[in-house]
């Protein structure tokens, strides 16, 4: 009498293997998923000694909770939401980092070099690009980075560009030496409901050291103090 052979549904266990070896981490997480529970890939059996077990054993090593699973599926983590209302997840932040700074390096040439918001401009989005450059995972850039999430940073470097282009219209380095600047004073008086900011007064330890100073003869006149070999 012939015995009954149960089949699974899948083709064999060394499809199952390959279709975790040769998909994308993302595919092969939603496929163990589902076959998690299924009992064609959960049940034990018996390997005859010196026979391989090929893929079935790696299959329910990774769906009995061996690590692997965990490992592909944090692999490369998908960022679910920005926790700022507002404010989208963009998948592809790296990229768009990069060709914004890329941009603000070239649109900034157009200030003269020996400004300081063009030096300035350049140090801090050097650094950033650079870092964008050598990690791929956005969670690594902000870590790196440290000024908020990628998509924060995107509007940030958006922002910069509009500067970039408003100071270039403004041009405030191009202003002459005898240029002089209207004052126009206004006696109005202020209505009781504005609030109305006073100069917060200097700490004491603020007048002792410029007693000290005034008294020091050694920092009194126009030439320099000396310096004792």
């Amino acid at each position: 009498m012939g015995s009954t052979h149960m089949r699974s549904p899948f083709k064999n266990e060394e499809v199952a293997h390959a279709t975790i070896s040769n998909s994308p981490i993302q595919s092969s997480c939603l496929t163990l998923t589902r076959a998690r529970s299924h009992p064609y890939l959960t049940r034990q059996r018996e390997t005859p000694p010196g026979e391989e077990d090929g893929g079935g054993m790696f299959l329910r090593r990774i769906l009995s909770g061996g690590g692997g699973l965990a490992a592909l599926c944090s692999a490369r983590a998908v960022k679910q939401t920005t926790g700022i209302v507002g404010l989208e997840v963009e998948p592809k932040a790296r990229e768009v980092l990069i060709g914004l700074y890329t941009r603000a390096l070239n649109e900034i040439k157009a200030v003269p070099e020996d400004e300081g918001y063009r030096k300035a401009v350049e140090s801090f989005t050097r650094h950033r690009l650079q870092i964008c450059q050598e990690e791929e995972d956005w969670k690594r850039i902000e870590d790196r980075i440290g000024c908020g999430q990628v998509e924060e940073l995107i509007e940030e470097a958006q922002d910069e560009l509009k500067l970039i282009g408003k100071m270039i219209e403004w041009d405030p380095w191009g202003v002459p030496d005898d240029y002089e600047c209207e004052v126009i004073e206004d006696d109005t008086p202020i209505p009781k409901h504005v609030p109305q900011h006073k100069p917060v007064a200097l700490p004491e330890e603020f007048f002792k050291t410029l007693d000290a100073i005034k008294s020091d003869p050694a920092l009194q006149g126009d030439s320099p103090p000396q310096v004792k070999a």
